[in-house]
């Protein structure tokens, strides 16, 4: 069953697929459909809300079964921020935002924090939108803390300053993706809608 994705990253694609294709699901993304996925006002006021949203408008302009998720990292000494608004923390790079930039203002306005109050957890929401009406939606987390400097060469976004995990060392950019796909955000919601969508399909 093929399911589009209402998402342009390929990073999220491939995670979307590592964990979704063992189903039968193939993750197509709107040029792969030959879909030209609306860009769609983020208005919601929880991750939720926005992937759905997001899911919502995929599957009305496709007619096809469509995915989306809403991702960011709450900081604990920024009373959640930057949250819904991670893409855009820096106010750079426009509706998709600036990695670089996003990672380089998390240091500056933490540099004084201390390192018991620098936890953080990355929370994720994934919708599947149906032709038929149904709607589903669920959500993972991951517990960490904010790192001191980049490292790392690998995933995206806040990933290089990430350390997974209460006691970790390292972060989401240094390990394997098979080493995220156990324990990160995303991956905890798209089990959780793997297993939503098992039972629906069959």
């Amino acid at each position: 069953m093929i399911f589009l994705l209402a998402s342009q990253n390929p990073y999220k694609k491939a995670e979307f697929a590592r964990i979704l294709e063992p189903l039968g699901i193939t993750i197509q993304t709107g040029p792969e459909a030959g879909i030209d996925l609306p860009d769609v006002d983020e208005t919601g006021t929880t991750f939720e809300e926005n992937a759905l949203l997001k899911a919502e408008a995929g599957c009305r302009v496709s007619g096809m079964p469509t995915l989306s998720d809403d991702s960011g990292l709450c900081v604990d000494a920024l009373d959640g921020a930057p949250g819904i608004y991670s893409a855009r923390f820096s106010g750079e790079g426009g509706e998709h935002g600036d990695d670089a930039a996003n990672n380089r203002k998390l240091l500056d306005v933490m540099k004084d924090v201390p390192e018991d109050r620098r936890t953080a957890r990355y929370v994720a929401a994934v919708a599947a939108v149906f032709p038929d009406g149904r709607k589903f939606v669920v959500r993972g987390t991951c517990e960490g803390r904010i790192g001191y400097e980049e490292r790392g060469a690998g995933g995206f976004g806040y990933d290089p300053l990430f350390l997974y995990g209460t006691e970790g060392d390292k972060t989401y950019a240094e390990v394997p993706a098979a080493v995220k796909d156990e324990s990160s955000h995303r991956s905890v919601a798209l089990h959780k809608m793997a297993a939503l969508l098992k039972e629906e399909l069959y």
